[in-house]
């Protein structure tokens, strides 16, 4: 199997340094849209098929191997069916952009305090919505965090585009901040994103080569942290799941790959170099 080139010379340089020293690389992965498919309804979401293989694998291969979403915990582990790969050593998910986190040893989520301005929030978002009158919006309590979901609307952009004020001033009240995504905006806590997440799995593994692969805005913050890294001396990967509907992050990255198959493919070429 072909493994796909970056097109940037830090890039390559990212990739290059994984390959000579994979254990002593971190990978890190979204998980909608990047290991599974974008769909309608997010309890649905489910791995493309033979990715979680792919990554057990590759989690014997390199350092670590994370993912980071902002999805709680639960729910990766609920509709990932991570099975063997939640208790390897060398895996974990950080959750809700890092305020949980999967401890593979004891198999229990480590979290941090809920701030009250979520509960606030969550308690006014429904007459929000009954006010705004767009069908088909629905509210994703992610326990850390609330996100508000477009996309089953029968106009999808336009609700997104109308709720975005009101979404904010409701977030302000309560000390949260509203992070946008594909047909979701999502109010959480502020100083908390998928950045600080991917330093802490560097920093903990005392890793010497990075890639993130993400598919959506909230991922900018992890190509932030991957271009600091560079900087300190840790050559990284910048990788953009699909390129059609995020072109703010397309542009950003290193390797644009086909959605979750084009992922599949490319941790499997790894796979097939590392072993």
């Amino acid at each position: 199997m072909v493994l796909r080139t970056p097109d940037s010379e830090a890039g390559a340089a990212g990739l290059a340094a994984i390959l000579a020293r994979p254990h002593e690389a971190s990978l890190a992965f979204d998980f909608d849209g990047v290991l599974s498919p974008i769909v309608a309804d997010p309890g649905l979401s489910r791995p493309y098929t033979g990715v979680v293989a792919a990554l057990g694998r590759l989690a014997e291969l390199v350092g670590s191997v994370s993912i980071i979403t902002g999805r709680p915990v639960a729910d990766v582990l609920r509709l990932g069916d991570l099975g063997e790969l939640a208790a390897l050593e060398h895996f974990s998910i950080f959750g809700v952009y890092g305020m949980q986190r999967w401890d593979w040893a004891t198999r229990s989520v480590v979290s941090e305090p809920v701030p009250a301005g979520v509960a606030a929030a969550r308690a006014e978002l429904p007459g929000l919505l009954d006010a705004a009158g767009y069908d088909g919006v629905s509210i994703e309590d992610k326990a850390m965090s609330v996100a508000v979901h477009t996309r089953r609307a029968a106009a999808p952009q336009e609700a997104f585009a109308a709720l975005r004020e009101p979404l904010a001033e409701v977030a302000a009240r309560h000390g949260l901040t509203v992070e946008p995504g594909r047909m979701v905006l999502e109010l959480r806590p502020p100083g908390i994103d998928k950045g600080h997440a991917l330093e802490t799995i560097v920093t903990g593994h005392g890793a010497r080569a990075v890639a993130y692969f993400g598919d959506d805005l909230g991922d900018l913050a992890a190509f932030d942290a991957v271009e600091r890294l560079r900087e300190a001396g840790v050559p990284g990967l910048k990788v953009c799941s699909g390129s059609d509907e995020v072109q703010r992050l397309a542009e950003r990255a290193d390797l644009i790959l086909d959605g979750p198959p084009g992922v599949l493919e490319f941790v499997e070429g790894l796979n097939e170099r590392l072993k």
